[in-house]
């Protein structure tokens, strides 16, 4: 196991594209670091893992577009919440702030920003860490394989939430202390991490102006590519986490990705659910620093 002294992270805001965009950054050695949340979170998400991992490397966790304590505009003014957009987004973030190539660490939706980057601008990607990433089960061409009532029903919710009050209305109820609790409890295999700490963290974005509309464009989101169109893709080593009690992306679907021969290795951490950087991240940064050491 690696041990590290903690480094404490700091807060920054950086112009791009006429948007503000938080992130925090920590160390101040070793080869650059970028942590990318998953649908819903921050660049808070990684509060666990941002000072260990620095002691060992120059450090950065990022609020994508549309979260956290970054910008929200309203979508398609003039942005798309789309992976293209995120993934423009850490190009630019690697070039103007980083300067320099990094490995990319993404949890969920993270991991397909991190392989769209990967694609897109391959010379500015030394590795990927995915964790947990996202099967994206309400993509059309998943949809259209899945039994006829859980197609129907999938696409009729997304219309109907495409109406903009209602849309609104349930977002509202979904953007409470209480609901984001049980769906934590419910993604988590160590209820113990669901903290009123996490609560907190994901509640507060989510009451700033366009939140909703944010949360709405993604849902109805049902395009763009899916992991197994950019992992073949990739030329840059992967690692691959996936947490074995995850209830939203079932490790047996993702043990798949382990046959691509850009994934250098595939680890399953018994009993984390959907979040295993901040339900067992001891095991997480010891992982991943010693992988990043041999990068």
């Amino acid at each position: 196991m690696t041990t590290s002294i903690p480094l404490v992270p700091k807060s920054h805001i950086w112009q791009w594209q006429g948007q503000t965009i938080r992130y925090q950054t920590a160390g101040c050695q070793g080869m650059p670091i970028i942590l990318i949340h998953g649908f819903g979170a921050s660049s808070d998400h990684w509060r666990h893992n941002l000072p260990v991992l620095a002691a060992t490397n120059r450090v950065y966790a990022i609020d994508l577009l549309g979260f956290g304590q970054s910008a929200k505009p309203t979508p398609g003014k003039p942005f798309d919440y789309t992976f293209s957009t995120w993934g423009d987004q850490i190009a630019a973030f690697c070039q103007e702030v980083v300067g320099d190539g990094v490995v990319l660490v993404g949890n969920s939706i993270g991991c397909i920003v991190a392989l769209q980057t990967a694609v897109t601008h391959p010379q500015l990607i030394h590795g990927i860490g995915m964790i947990n990433c996202s099967l994206r089960m309400l993509h059309d061409r998943k949809l259209s394989a899945a039994p006829w009532y859980r197609r129907i029903g999938s696409r009729w919710l997304q219309q109907l939430l495409s109406i903009r009050p209602l849309g609104h209305f349930f977002f509202r109820q979904i953007a409470q202390p209480q609901t984001i609790k049980k769906i934590l409890l419910q993604a988590y295999g160590h209820p113990e991490a669901v903290t009123d700490e996490l609560v907190d963290l994901i509640l507060q974005p989510a009451r700033d102006a366009g939140a909703a509309d944010v949360f709405l464009a993604f849902i109805t989101y049902s395009h763009g590519p899916l992991p197994e169109d950019l992992l073949p893709q990739i030329s840059c080593p992967i690692l691959i986490l996936w947490g074995t009690a995850d209830p939203w992306e079932p490790i047996n679907l993702g043990q798949q990705f382990s046959n691509y021969a850009s994934v250098n290795a595939f680890i399953p951490l018994e009993g984390a659910g959907h979040c295993p950087h901040d339900e067992k991240p001891e095991q997480v940064n010891s992982i991943l620093i010693d992988w990043i050491r041999q990068l």
